[in-house]
């Protein structure tokens, strides 16, 4: 082989390395962008549950206020009817 064919061959070589090089960049970075975007969706998706579980947790707060309500009243009448019975003996 001459010079001139091996100048050829190392041409063609860089040629296919640098597109090579240039498919791999640019599908990397192509998954890189689509990672983000499903990042960035499943982000969203945590704070629509995280948004819920705090309203349902301010919902579970005041029910348990309201049944703490009731139940010291149960308390009161519950300490009256014993007082009543114990007088009544």
């Amino acid at each position: 082989m001459s010079d001139h064919d091996w100048t050829e061959v190392v041409g063609a070589i860089g040629i296919f390395a640098l597109l090579i090089s240039v498919f791999t960049v640019t599908m990397v970075q192509l998954a890189k962008t689509r990672r983000a975007r499903f990042d960035g969706a499943r982000s969203d998706d945590y704070r629509r549950l995280a948004e819920t579980a705090a309203q349902a947790q301010a919902e579970n707060a005041r029910l348990l206020a309201a049944l703490d309500g009731r139940l010291a009243g149960m308390e009161t009448r519950m300490g009256t009817l014993e007082r009543v019975l114990r007088e009544v003996d």
